[in-house]
């Protein structure tokens, strides 16, 4: 493998002045002045002289004539799920994806769906199906990517299934309610299983690479269970600095929830900012261009400032009717909670339009449209 193509797995951090390099080894090779010297360190190559490397991260120190870069090759992810027997209980966006990434992580997977469909694909990439949810409950973990707490229950709380889960481990991996999420578990627990809730920040694409932010909550942290089959599966879809064991089940829960009301409340308040603009004429580059230059600036209006302006929403990552299950369900925690809930009652009415508007499947960067009401005043 080339030195370029080896750079491309790295992260470099900032060059470290000449003056600042006190404590950082210096490189076996030494070069012409303005030349980068190459060292790789520990380094191994397997029999198809392909870069294999282990748990730790390896360091790389690029000396020039007046800088040092220090160079941080992370280990592969390959097969950090190998041999974990896996079921995904509901293949929808997130789940079909899940489903691929454990199996390219050398997990056995099975896959379960109400709709047959969605499993067609799956089986074509070698992901054995199930037809009930019962044959699914002959892998270890039943994986759950459901779409609320009711569906849950319907599909592994019926008396068919709930004999099934003792010595099983349930690993819930939705967006529901912290208290859904502790009555989950009570009922999982009495039948004889394991509960564990691990919900995602990161859609479609971050399930694919491996890249997504997990929240666990759970009676105990999954990393001090390595050789367990929980751990593998989430360190082959976060990487490891990004699983966070928040606490006993119903926290991780919250968290998720929390994050999730900040993208009602970012998407929705950007579009009303947006829309201002947009109506008074002004134009909307030199808006962006103070927005970004301000602690105000959020990379998620970069992301979904093309579809407000093209009015068009597009194939959905995370669908509007799920932004605004969870804004109800945040809602509810917050009342219960406690906290003043009009704020978000607003943001809650703004989705239900959306979603009214017959946009309840596209990106929900279609709260847009129901903040600006183009159908009244044609946007510039």
């Amino acid at each position: 493998m080339s030195q370029s193509s080896m750079l491309q797995k790295a992260s470099v951090r900032p060059c470290v002045p000449a003056s600042q390099r006190r404590g950082l080894a210096p490189t076996a090779n030494k070069g012409r002045a303005g030349q980068r010297c190459f060292q790789f360190t520990e380094i191994a190559f397997s029999a198809q002289n392909q870069l294999v490397l282990g748990q730790r991260y390896r360091q790389t120190l690029i000396r020039a004539t007046e800088t040092v870069q220090v160079v941080t090759i992370a280990p592969e992810n390959v097969g950090m799920a190998k041999g974990v027997s896996v079921a995904i209980i509901g293949v929808g966006l997130m789940g079909n994806k899940i489903a691929r990434r454990l199996k390219s992580q050398g997990a056995n997977v099975l896959a379960w769906n109400r709709s047959g469909e969605k499993l067609a694909a799956l089986q074509e990439a070698s992901i054995s199906v199930c037809s009930t949810v019962a044959d699914a409950t002959t892998a270890d973990v039943l994986l759950l990517t459901l779409s609320d707490a009711a569906t849950i229950r319907e599909t592994i709380l019926t008396d068919g299934v709930r004999n099934l889960l003792a010595g099983k481990v349930v690993l819930q991996m939705g967006t529901i309610g912290p208290k859904e999420s502790s009555e989950l578990a009570a009922e999982v627990v009495s039948a004889g299983g394991r509960y564990i809730e691990a919900p995602v920040l990161g859609s479609q694409p971050e399930a694919e690479k491996g890249t997504l932010l997990i929240m666990v909550g759970a009676d105990t942290d999954p990393r001090g269970d390595p050789d367990g089959p929980v751990w593998p599966l989430l360190r082959a879809l976060g990487q490891e600095p990004n699983i966070h064991y928040i606490g006993p089940v119903g926290t991780a829960a919250a968290v998720k929830l929390a994050l999730n009301q900040l993208i009602a409340s970012l998407t929705i308040g950007f579009s009303t900012s947006l829309g201002l603009v947009q109506r008074s004429g002004a134009p909307v580059d030199k808006f962006m261009s103070i927005l970004r230059a301000s602690a105000l600036y959020a990379p998620t209006y970069d992301k979904k400032l093309q579809k407000m302006l093209d009015r068009d929403y597009g194939v959905a990552n995370f669908p509007t009717k799920h932004l605004l299950k969870d804004v109800r369900l945040f809602e509810n925690e917050a009342a219960a909670a406690g906290l003043d809930t009009r704020l978000l009652a607003a943001l809650k009415a703004v989705t239900q339009d959306a979603v009214d508007r017959g946009l309840a499947d596209t990106d929900y960067s279609a709260v847009f449209d129901a903040v600006a009401h183009p159908q009244d005043v044609e946007l510039q």
